[in-house]
């Protein structure tokens, strides 16, 4: 089992930034690709970033590169969410995520891969 509990959001002015963190606890964080997702109301939940067990593999969706950038710390079992030239439409409750995978290179964009989730924290960016 595995609890994933987000800090860091909040309420900031567009172009501004923000650092989400995610701290687990269990055992294995390195075991786990780690995403992080968002929810916006009357949207869908998609994928923002993931990364990779070995830290060096990640995704970004075409709407936050260059300006989103994940990173983790496995000795540290978190992973981070730096959030630059932040933008009214970033506006939404942010999850971190953990999925389970059997290679140190993968990662997955895709939301019902993944395995635990957190409870969420509010960004919100005003123009």
């Amino acid at each position: 089992q595995v609890q994933l509990v987000e800090s860091g959001g909040g309420l900031v002015q567009a172009g501004g930034s923000l650092r989400l963190s995610c701290a687990t606890s269990g055992r294995a964080f390195s075991t786990y690709a780690m995403g992080w997702f968002r929810q916006a109301p009357g949207k869908e939940r998609e994928c923002v970033t993931a990364i990779s067990r070995n830290n060096i593999n990640t995704y970004y969706a075409d709407s936050v590169k260059g300006r989103f950038t994940i990173s983790r710390n496995n000795a540290q079992n978190t992973v981070y969410l730096q959030m630059n030239s932040l933008k009214p439409e970033d506006t939404a409750v942010y999850y971190c995520a953990a999925d389970k995978v059997p290679l140190e290179t993968m990662w997955s964009r895709w939301a019902y891969e993944y395995d635990y989730w957190g409870q969420g924290t509010q960004v919100t960016v005003s123009s």
